[in-house]
C-alpha cells in the first residue's frame, strides 16, 4: 500500500513528510499552528488536535500507514515553521522525549534578524525565565531564570538585516529569540519581542541529528530553507557553505549521511564544551 507524503489537516491543507521510521513521523510545521493549550478556545488551530481528529475519522493519510496514535515530543511555537518530531506510539514517548531532555538531539534553525549582529560567531548563555505579569512571555532573568545556551553563526547579511544559524543546547522557551533580542537583533516578525511582519516571523526550524534510541543508527532531518530564505530577502545557499547540526555550527562528518531524509518546499504561510545543564524532561519551545 503506497503512503502518502503528507498529511492533511483541517481545510485541506497538506503538511509535507520529511522522515519516517517505525517509530517516529517528522513533519514540516507550517505557521500558525500550536502544539498547546488542548482547550476548547485554542482547538480550531491545535495541530496535534487536528491530526489526532484525522486518525479517528479515518483520513488516507493516517489508514495507509494503519496509524492509530500520534504525539509531539518537542515543541515549535506557533509562528516557528520547520521540522517537528512525533511518535507513532505511546511507547515511543518517553525514549524519545529522554532524548532530547538529555540534549542528544543536535537541532538546527535559520532566523533573520533585524539588525547586523556584530560577531560571525558567538554564544549566548543568559538564564531565561516567563515574566509574571504577562503570561506567555519570558525574559533574560539572572536571578531566577534556568540556565539556557545557544550558539549562533552570522551567514549572511541584507543591508539591516541578517541570516543566522542557531544552534540551541538547552530548550527553553523562545530561547532563540530571546538570545537573539539579547544581541540587539529580534527576530523579524517576532510580535512579542521585536516588530510584527507581513511575512511572518523569520524563524524555521532546518535540521535534526539524533540516533535513533532503539536502534542506535543515526539520523539525520533536513527541511528545506530555499522559500524561507527567498521570503526574507536572502537567496539559495552556496554549495557547502550553510553549516550543518552541531554546536555552533561544526560540520556533520560525510560518512553521517541522512537516511531516509526528503527535502522538501516548506508550507506557506561556538564551540568548546557545553556546560552542564539539568534536563529537564517537559517539552520547550524555541
Amino acid at each position: 500500500m503506497a503512503k502518502t507524503d503528507h498529511v492533511e489537516l483541517p481545510g485541506g491543507i497538506q503538511v509535507p513528510i520529511l522522515y519516517e521510521d517505525r517509530g517516529v513521523i517528522a513533519l514540516d510545521k507550517p505557521a500558525g499552528w500550536m502544539l498547546g493549550p488542548e482547550d476548547e478556545e485554542h482547538a480550531r488551530r491545535n495541530l496535534h488536535l487536528a491530526l489526532m481528529a484525522g486518525i479517528e475519522e479515518g483520513a488516507w493519510w493516517a489508514r495507509c500507514r494503519n496509524l492509530r496514535f500520534i504525539r509531539f515530543v518537542h515543541r515549535l511555537d506557533a509562528p516557528t515553521t520547520g521540522i517537528l518530531l512525533m511518535v507513532k506510539s505511546q511507547g515511543a514517548i518517553r525514549p524519545y522525549t529522554e532524548l532530547f531532555a538529555s540534549r542528544e538531539v543536535e537541532k538546527t534553525y535559520l532566523a533573520v534578524t533585524e539588525g547586523v549582529p556584530t560577531e560571525e560567531r558567538w554564544r549566548c548563555q543568559l538564564p531565561l525565565g516567563p515574566v509574571p505579569e504577562e503570561p506567555g512571555k519570558h525574559r533574560v532573568d539572572k536571578i531566577e531564570g534556568k540556565e539556557a545556551d545557544t550558539g549562533f553563526v552570522r551567514l549572511e547579511t541584507r543591508g539591516t538585516r541578517a541570516l543566522v544559524e542557531a544552534h540551541p543546547h538547552t530548550g527553553r522557551t523562545h530561547q532563540i529569540r530571546l538570545h537573539l533580542r539579547a544581541a540587539a537583533c529580534p527576530v523579524v516578525g517576532d510580535y512579542l519581542y521585536g516588530d510584527p511582519d507581513p511575512a511572518g516571523m523569520a524563524l524555521r526550524a532546518v535540521a535534526l541529528r539524533y540516533r535513533d534510541p532503539f536502534s542506535g543508527k543515526p539520523v539525520r532531518i533536513r527541511a528545506n530553507d530555499l522559500e524561507f530564505r527567498r521570503r526574507f530577502g536572502f537567496g539559495p545557499a552556496a554549495p557547502g557553505a550553510s553549516a550543518v547540526p552541531g554546536a555552533g555550527g561544526a560540520q556533520i562528518p560525510k560518512t553521517a549521511a541522512p537516511i531516509d531524509a526528503k527535502n522538501k518546499p516548506a508550507s506557506p504561510a561556538p564551540t568548546g564544551p557545553r556546560p552542564a545543564i539539568k534536563p529537564d524532561a517537559r517539552p520547550r519551545r524555541p
